[in-house]
């Protein structure tokens, strides 16, 4: 079962390695991990998508807890959090082929950032399966490079 969970902690040197280490150490293979300051630059939030049981999950959020620079830990359950990602997506795109992939990334409501005589650099934020279903459909113009941020949670 995937689980996203949120953790709030403290902007110091070593923390996001005993976090993910606390993770491994519990069983959970990590899906996705987003670490990045906060408002307050003494705060990280760490949003991390992970496999495992719940009885693994309800032991992994007690032990994360119990960490010295952790202040906060949230598990979001179905619905329960507002989530996106972000995608930086590079497609193969010559003369007669622009002009569909732009037509497909207005419909996904995504932005082109960069034009190339071969190619184009398309961004769009959005859920899980926004972002696959925009994937899906590029990928027969072919993509020559993908980037994406990992799931951005907050609580509802």
């Amino acid at each position: 079962m995937r689980h996203t969970i949120s953790v709030l902690v403290e902007n110091k040197f070593g923390v996001l390695a005993r976090v993910s280490g606390m993770f491994s150490g519990r069983g959970f293979n990590i899906d996705s991990l987003n670490v990045a300051p906060t408002h307050d630059s003494s705060l990280s939030r760490i949003t991390a998508v992970l496999k495992g049981d719940e009885a693994q999950l309800d032991l992994c959020i007690k032990q994360l807890r119990k960490l010295v620079n952790v202040v906060e830990v949230v598990d979001f359950t179905e619905g329960q959090a507002v989530e996106r990602e972000l995608v930086l997506v590079k497609v193969r795109a010559d003369a007669r082929s622009r002009s569909e992939i732009v037509q497909i990334a207005d419909i996904f409501r995504a932005k082109i950032v960069n034009l190339a005589a071969d190619n184009l650099i398309i961004e769009l934020t959005g859920s899980d399966d926004k972002v696959g279903a925009l994937l899906s459909l590029l990928e027969p113009f072919g993509i020559l490079e993908l980037a994406r941020t990992g799931r951005l949670a907050l609580k509802r």
